[in-house]
């Protein structure tokens, strides 16, 4: 019933919007239609015989996690990730970011359902394609980003995808968790205090669980997955403080595009001469080859900067789940511009207050959303 009242849902806001975002509004549909249709019971398809044995055992861990999710994370214990889709393709959604060629500041586009968010999810690769060449023409810079999950907010039960079922255990708790903590809790037109939130649960989650179940290698590697997000984020950090000054000096438009190349290009530089101390490790290569802009910036400054804050609460709390996952309710109910006060208050605790390994904020070896 659920499911069926929000499609009707989905239609009254197809019919508000009009023409120019029907054909948007449909693909959603459409995509997520299709999406539904190819779950499998995750219980069937460990009892099936056929089922390939690799992918067995990854959906047995995964429901492991699930368990430990809402056991000891106090995250929703629901009908998400008890099922499995193969969509046949390495992304579920394409998600469009913009910004205008000399600001940092993410476009937003705003949907009733969900509020207003700084990106455009599309089924429709082809569809993410065109508003990309639309926006890139109208001289805005753009991102199109792969998208592996997303979260319907608890509207449906999410699957499990094959688009990122067959990562390390380690990546896929992250991310399990991080989209659990969408439905747990989600703040209208606030996609910065979203994103920070369920990136910090997928992160303190993923520890606990480590700690508790993970092996001595799965424990380093991801220490070593850490440090260099932290160096890569730190690349960003440094490059988004050049970018917002240049944006913001009296130089003329010609200048600032001229000092906003050679700084992406001291970001590419600088790059290059982290990777030897990462042991060769490439897995960023292409997110510095392709639209590395203002867009890419902003995307990720929206999904992380908060995420300090969201630890220092959890540190506040006590480490604990129930009273953290309270407290950053309390604080997503009140006024934006207090919740804003609230959270520069907590990024500006004492770096102490915060777990060694959870200083740092992922910079995007996936993104994740909402539909």
């Amino acid at each position: 019933m659920r499911q069926i009242l929000w499609l009707l849902l989905l239609g009254v806001e197809i019919g508000l919007t009009g023409c120019a975002d029907l054909g948007y509004y449909q693909q959603a549909a459409a995509g997520q239609w299709a999406l539904l249709q190819a779950r499998q019971p995750v219980v069937e398809l460990l009892s099936d015989p056929t089922t390939p044995a690799d992918l067995r055992q990854r959906l047995a861990t995964a429901q492991a996690l699930r368990a430990f999710a809402s056991a000891e994370l106090d995250l929703p214990d629901n009908g998400s990730y008890r099922s499995y889709a193969d969509l046949h393709r390495p992304f579920v959604v394409k998600n469009v970011f913009a910004a205008p060629e000399l600001s940092l500041e993410p476009h937003q586009w705003c949907f009733w359902l969900v509020g207003c968010l700084s990106y455009r999810g599309y089924f429709d690769a082809d569809a993410a394609q065109q508003l990309a060449e639309q926006l890139r023409a109208s001289g805005d810079d753009v991102y199109v980003a792969d998208i592996p999950a997303y979260s319907t907010l608890g509207w449906f039960d999410d699957p499990l995808l094959n688009t990122f079922i067959r990562w390390p255990r380690a990546r896929v708790a992250e991310l399990l968790f991080h989209e659990l903590a969408h439905q747990k809790l989600f703040i209208a037109d606030d996609a910065a205090f979203n994103e920070a939130y369920a990136t910090a649960v997928g992160r303190l989650g993923t520890e606990r669980w480590l700690a508790q179940y993970g092996t001595t290698r799965e424990q380093e590697d991801y220490r070593n997955d850490y440090r260099r997000r932290q160096d890569f984020l730190q690349l960003l950090t440094a490059t988004r403080a050049q970018l917002a000054a240049l944006y913001g000096s009296p130089a003329d438009d010609a200048a600032k595009r001229t000092a906003k190349a050679r700084i992406f290009a001291e970001l590419r530089n600088r790059y290059r001469h982290m990777k030897p101390d990462w042991g060769g490790y490439a897995g960023y290569d292409r997110w510095f080859e392709q639209d590395l802009n203002n867009a890419k910036l902003a995307g990720h400054s929206t999904y992380y900067r908060l995420v300090p804050a969201f630890l220092a609460l959890y540190q506040r709390e006590g480490q604990d789940f129930a009273a953290f996952h309270r407290a950053a309710a309390a604080l997503g109910q009140q006024p934006p511009a207090e919740r804003a006060t609230q959270l520069q208050a907590l990024l500006e605790q004492p770096v102490e207050s915060v777990p060694k390994t959870a200083r740092i904020a992922d910079p995007g070896k996936h993104l994740s959303g909402t539909l």
